[in-house]
């Protein structure tokens, strides 16, 4: 006898025209926390229950950055019952292939990222879901695209999620010419949110009143009302481009190191590793973002980044360690890395005109996951969680009869501030005092 295997799910608004949808290339764009990536996932799910030996796969630009996102969702909201019945196995991956879910038809969904795509590219695919579509550039989609050639499903889709980015994204563009179809997701259409007749559900009061409501600024604007906007004084507004966001590899031991810090405790604590390349440009390749720790507990995990377990440096030493001038934070660094320490350079305005210099000219750049462990209460609040993620949202204070350019708002700057004294540190030319120990 057949095992019967239940599972409900029922979409609403956007989430229903996507699964109605056989267009080729759709994007779920909407604010953070309607249901987009859900719906995603059921679909592919459908498809592959409805259709054997059919095969789907699931992308990030990161891979690992889909363990905590997309695979957790998967596992926990989609799949379990399929699981637990044995209708779906998980398959961890080899050599040749990438990591999936095989089902009993003989379906599969694959799972990668665009920052390893010599297993998923090499297949063919009836279907293929990208999260967080704004981290990949206009050659990955394309790429993606030519692997929808697998013919088991009677259409081939892409079909992606994202939060809304700026107006002039390529994907916005892409939707606005019509090559993809935008379906633009509300926080009415999750029903962990809102009840059918319009009124918030206890999980909708605590999520949106209590955290999306108090958010300001362009995070308010794309992250609750589902806007494409840019930052109304955006500080490195013409500067800043997806084009700087580069994927990871290890900097050559010639490279020489430096490290930039941004004290905090219940504010972020920022320490940046940089790798400064043979032409001069800087590569932002490891960053600790963190709030509620203390100074020497950082210094512990510091050093356990860069020395195993006998203390020896894995990693060359660092030229320089340049830090924020709260002397009591220094001096307890200094104590427990047993390494002096540079007090930053700090002119805001120069140095933000050293950074736009440096964006403009892309000596400056960032590995994608380059944040070694991500803070979840920031991002519960809806918080930056690195210093990519402040960037958009790093703007001239307006208020108070100030013009833009004068000072920067100091809200959620502590990565762009400790970013600003590593290129000041670099590319002021005043004098720099050193402090170092013996």
């Amino acid at each position: 006898m057949a095992t019967i295997v239940e599972h409900t799910y029922e979409p609403w608004g956007a989430a229903r025209t996507l699964f109605n949808s056989r267009a080729r290339e759709i994007l779920m764009s909407g604010p953070a926390g309607t249901g987009k990536s859900r719906a995603c996932l059921e679909k592919g799910n459908a498809i592959a229950l409805k259709y054997p030996k059919s095969k789907g796969l699931i992308v990030r630009k990161v891979r690992d950055s889909l363990t905590s996102t997309g695979l957790d969702t998967l596992r926990r909201f989609v799949l379990p019952e399929a699981i637990d019945t044995g209708l779906v196995r998980w398959y961890g991956g080899s050599a040749q292939e990438p990591p999936q879910y095989i089902y009993a038809n003989g379906s599969r969904i694959l799972i990668g990222g665009m920052d390893k795509a010599t297993k998923i590219m090499s297949s063919e695919y009836d279907w293929i879901f990208v999260q967080e579509a704004i981290e990949l550039d206009i050659t990955d989609w394309e790429s993606l695209l030519t692997r929808l050639r697998n013919g088991i499903v009677p259409y081939q889709q892409l079909f992606a999620d994202t939060n809304p980015d700026t107006p002039t994204h390529w994907l916005k563009a892409r939707c606005d010419e019509g090559k993809t179809l935008m379906l633009n997701s509300r926080h009415e259409d999750n029903p962990i949110l809102f009840n059918r007749d319009g009124t918030l559900t206890q999980r909708g009061i605590e999520y949106i009143e209590g955290i999306l409501d108090r958010l300001t600024g362009v995070r308010f604007l794309r992250l609750r009302r589902g806007q494409w906007v840019a930052a109304e004084g955006m500080i490195y507004e013409e500067q800043w481009s997806n084009d700087l966001l580069i994927d990871k590899f290890r900097p050559s031991k010639d490279w020489p190191r430096y490290w930039s810090i941004d004290f905090g405790y219940k504010n972020p604590f920022v320490c940046q590793f940089w790798a400064e390349d043979p032409d001069g440009g800087l590569v932002l390749y490891r960053e600790i973002y963190r709030t509620g720790r203390l100074v020497e507990e950082h210094a512990k995990h510091i050093l356990s980044l860069v020395t195993d377990s006998d203390g020896n440096w894995k990693e060359p030493r660092p030229d320089a360690i340049i830090c924020d001038h709260d002397a009591e934070g220094r001096a307890t660094l200094e104590r427990h890395l047993s390494m002096g320490t540079t007090p930053a350079f700090k002119g805001v305005t120069e140095g933000i005109q050293h950074v736009q210099v440096r964006m403009r000219d892309k000596r400056i750049r960032f590995m994608r996951g380059a944040t070694v462990e991500r803070d979840q209460s920031l991002a519960d609040a809806k918080k930056p969680t690195s210093t990519v993620e402040e960037i958009p949202g790093y703007v001239w204070n307006l208020g108070g009869g100030r013009k833009q350019g004068e000072e920067p708002k100091k809200e959620d700057d502590h990565g762009c501030d400790a970013m600003r004294y590593m290129v000041a540190f670099k590319d002021h030319t005043g004098e720099v005092n050193f402090r170092w120990l013996d």
